[in-house]
């Protein structure tokens, strides 16, 4: 069973989403890449003890993904440094960047509920229900 998040998570996790989006907006990153790439960053999970926060991202169109997360795993040092600069924390937690697949799952559920095999059987599950209920 999932451990429930604090909102000491949470506002930690949105300290840190604001801060790395402001490093990565402003420029204070060392790769081109990364200045102008189109990155949205999607979420932070903070570990219980927030040591560790895993930073959710995606870019436009998922365009140059894998060489995003690249630079950014390459520059986490980086990120630790303007994170234990800008907040005030007992600890700066280690920093992990993954893709955020989000989008992409919805996209692919999406396309299962457009399929046409999927919507004659949603029909036809209607149609019975109706039955059903005029029965009663």
């Amino acid at each position: 069973m999932p451990q429930k998040i604090s909102n000491r998570q949470l506002r930690v996790g949105q300290e840190i989403r604001r801060v790395v989006a402001e490093a990565i907006e402003q420029g204070d990153v060392r790769s081109p890449e990364l200045a102008n790439a189109f990155i949205t960053i999607t979420q932070v999970v903070m570990s219980p003890d927030l040591k560790y926060a895993t930073i959710y991202l995606t870019t436009l169109n998922d365009k140059n993904l894998g060489l995003v997360l690249e630079q950014l795993k390459a520059d986490k040092w980086l990120f630790k440094k303007i994170i234990a600069d800008k907040l005030k924390l007992r600890f700066t937690p280690e920093v992990n960047f993954r893709m955020d697949d989000t989008f992409a799952e919805v996209e692919r559920i999406d396309k299962l509920m457009h399929d046409p095999k999927v919507v004659a059987d949603l029909a036809k599950s209607a149609e019975e229900n109706n039955e059903e209920n005029s029965e009663e």
